[in-house]
């Protein structure tokens, strides 16, 4: 029998993971009202976490939030990633402000996201198990219980709803979604160690076709591993201990690095799927309730983080009338965040079977011919963008600007860079000059919504920068008075009617 009624919340979050948090605080930081359920009592530690790489796309997201320089000083950074033998991607040559990657665990992202959802205003409710969820014309209503103890459940009503509660989510079993897809790599084994004769490369990958292992520095003396063995499948709560790594460790590198202690140990199976919508009415998926895939590349909680970044201010304009039409606003969720989901998918699952191919011939073909692509330049920044997130693009409507649905840089403008304009969640609109009469009035009219920056690099005679750092729309218009008209239609459908 329902307990209690909570009705004062716009959107609930079930799960308090990275991308549940992002979201929370950037529709708390928008004043909508949110509250976040999530099972566990406590938050995560060391000996909970798994995700450990932070990418160049998401440290530009968290820059936009002021977060990335926080989050910098809990890890250390790399500029190369090695895929298998000698193939290496490089990070030094990203055009971004962080060419390179973070590695820290998952806890310090989460902490660094919670403490600012909180400061915002969002609430972060633990020990809550989501019961049920259902949703009418009106809004949706989540039915949790306490999970420690039988208790009498409560019943929370919003008008939104986001499961961002991870693989075996909640949310997605409610909404009677498939999850099609299929187990890719088998007894993976994770831990944190620390080693007597640490490797000396910053990130050390071993294949040798029946056994794999990369090894990743926290900068704190700990390491994270990854090992597999294909003699030895088990499933996932088979008994684990050091000499399984330290097996592991000696057929990949030819040594176990001295390998001392642990401080966690964990077995899992590494699928790989998707779900066939990311939204069901007024209910979405994110992070890894939406997709999942093998570790390969370290995607995972980037994509989650950037399917955040993507639907936050969607659902923040929707709810505050700022759309001129919420519902396509809201189904440009899935439309541009399913595929990145699917390309995600496709690259990590073809990094993990190039990684464990067997015949030792195979192994020398593929090292031979990765090499050689790399050497390529297009090919090299393609790859590099796909796993930095740096490449993703979203798809422009027919008649659009090339340049709609393209990343936009962190360009200097005249007072300041521009990915600190996006921290105070508006769009921003980057002109080549002083805005027009026309422009500036216009900016005048919206600037609860839109900023006005000017930067005289600028690719474009006017830009506007979607709050996630996409371009929503660009003009080559000479003409000022031209140029106003198209930007008043733009700013119309993309912040509403004034």
């Amino acid at each position: 029998m329902t307990h209690e009624m909570h009705r004062d919340q716009d959107v609930v979050i079930v799960g308090a993971g990275p991308t549940g948090l992002l979201l929370a605080g950037d529709l708390a930081e928008r004043g909508i009202a949110c509250t976040v359920l999530e099972r566990r009592a406590e938050p995560p530690d060391t000996t909970t976490t798994r995700a450990f790489a932070v990418h160049a796309r998401t440290l530009e997201q968290l820059d936009a939030r002021g977060l990335a320089d926080r989050l910098l000083a809990t890890g250390t950074t790399v500029d190369a990633l090695r895929l298998y033998g000698k193939v290496a991607l490089s990070f030094a040559q990203l055009p971004s402000r962080f060419p390179f990657l973070l590695v820290t665990p998952q806890f310090n992202v989460e902490r660094v996201l919670e403490e600012r959802a909180v400061a915002a205003g969002a609430r972060v409710l633990r020990g809550v198990c989501v019961a049920g969820l259902s949703q009418d014309a009106e809004g949706v209503s989540v039915r949790v219980r306490p999970e420690a103890q039988a208790a009498p459940e409560s019943v929370f009503r919003a008008e939104y709803a986001v499961g961002t509660d991870g693989v075996h989510s909640t949310v997605r079993e409610a909404l009677g979604l498939p999850y099609p897809g299929r187990p890719v790599v088998r007894s993976l084994v994770l831990a944190d160690v620390r080693f007597a004769k640490p490797p000396q490369d910053v990130l050390t990958v071993g294949a040798v076709g029946d056994a794999f292992a990369f090894v990743a520095p926290f900068g704190d003396g700990w390491y994270r591993t990854f090992c597999w063995n294909r003699d030895r499948q088990l499933p996932p709560g088979a008994p684990l201990e050091l000499a399984e790594i330290r097996e592991v460790l000696e057929r990949a590198f030819g040594t176990d690095f001295g390998l001392a202690e642990a401080r966690w140990l964990s077995r899992f199976q590494s699928d790989e799927r998707q779900v066939p919508e990311y939204r069901v009415g007024r209910v979405f998926l994110a992070g890894d309730a939406a997709h999942c895939h093998t570790p390969a590349g370290g995607q995972g909680m980037n994509t989650g983080l950037q399917d955040a970044a993507n639907l936050g201010w969607k659902l923040a304009a929707a709810l505050r009338g700022r759309a001129a039409d919420p519902e396509r606003l809201l189904d440009s969720y899935n439309a541009e965040r399913h595929p990145v989901g699917r390309q995600v998918l496709r690259s990590s699952g073809a990094l993990v079977r190039l990684a464990l191919v067997k015949p030792l011939a195979v192994r020398a073909a593929r090292d031979v011919l990765s090499a050689a692509a790399l050497r390529v330049r297009p090919i090299a920044n393609r790859a590099i963008g796909t796993v930095s997130g740096i490449g993703i693009e979203y798809g422009r409507a027919h008649g659009a600007h090339p340049a709609a649905g393209t990343r936009v840089g962190d360009v200097q403008l005249a007072d300041g860079r521009l990915y600190e304009r996006l921290r105070d969640g508006r769009f921003v609109l980057i002109s080549r000059s002083a805005p027009s009469g026309g422009e500036a009035r216009l900016v005048e009219d919206r600037k609860a919504d839109v900023a006005f920056a000017v930067c005289a690099d600028a690719a474009h005679a006017l830009t506007l920068v979607r709050p996630d750092g996409y371009v929503a729309w660009a003009c080559d218009e000479t003409d000022p008075v031209s140029r106003a008209a198209q930007a008043g239609e733009a700013l119309t459908e993309w912040c509403g009617i004034v």
